[in-house]
């Protein structure tokens, strides 16, 4: 990850870490070019030492790594510039961090790396391609819905995430029916996971994961 703000290279780069990523950061355009190769750069393009657009180009033509800008600048004239320079994808901030984990994704794959995603959190590992899910090294049998559920809030670990986005993300955009039926399955997937505190319940605002051991 290439970009200048501690606070947010941190926060990613932990939120990459946990969702199984091997992940770095620097903080300049001169150390991104002298860094070790790697799969994906996510570019921010406000850098101290050069334009994050100028870099892109460079970075395209020393390599076919996968470039990800992640950068404040939403208007089309930046978008283009960027796309033109060689960028794969363009994310403006601020963005949820479920939806920078699927661009990754998607640009791994026209990349060509097909390696399972991995989402880790403690004991918990959510294989988002192989649709498995083990805990502590046993694997855990889920219905389709269950394993979409538990995928959804182990993308962002720790966040709350609302009833509405859930049933938006796990079943469709215009879902009309009770929100009842969420926390049937919520309570299968506890019953499934054997601890009630995995999926923890925030009042009034969702359900997110509770911290590993």
């Amino acid at each position: 990850m290439v970009e200048d703000d501690p606070g947010i290279a941190d926060s990613l780069v932990r939120g990459l870490i946990r969702a199984g990523y091997t992940a770095s950061s620097v903080a300049s355009a001169a150390a991104a070019l002298a860094a070790d190769p790697a799969d994906v750069v996510l570019l921010d393009l406000g850098l101290p030492d050069r334009d994050g657009t100028e870099l892109c180009a460079i970075l395209r033509a020393r390599s076919d790594v996968a470039i990800l800008v992640i950068t404040a600048r939403g208007e089309e004239p930046d978008r283009v510039a960027a796309l033109d320079a060689g960028a794969d994808d363009y994310l403006v901030k601020p963005f949820g961090f479920a939806e920078l984990l699927a661009r990754i994704r998607a640009v791994l794959r026209r990349a060509g790396h097909t390696d399972s995603q991995l989402l880790r959190h403690g004991d918990l590992i959510v294989d988002s391609r192989g649709h498995r899910v083990t805990l502590a090294g046993a694997e855990i049998a889920l219905t389709p819905t269950e394993f979409d559920i538990l995928e959804c809030l182990a993308s962002d670990p720790g966040r709350v995430v609302s009833r509405q986005e859930i049933l938006e993300r796990v079943w469709d955009t215009h879902w009309y029916g009770p929100s009842r039926v969420l926390d049937v399955h919520i309570a299968a997937l506890r019953r499934k996971l054997g601890d009630a505190t995995v999926v923890q319940t925030v009042y009034a605002r969702g359900f997110r994961l509770g911290d590993p051991p």
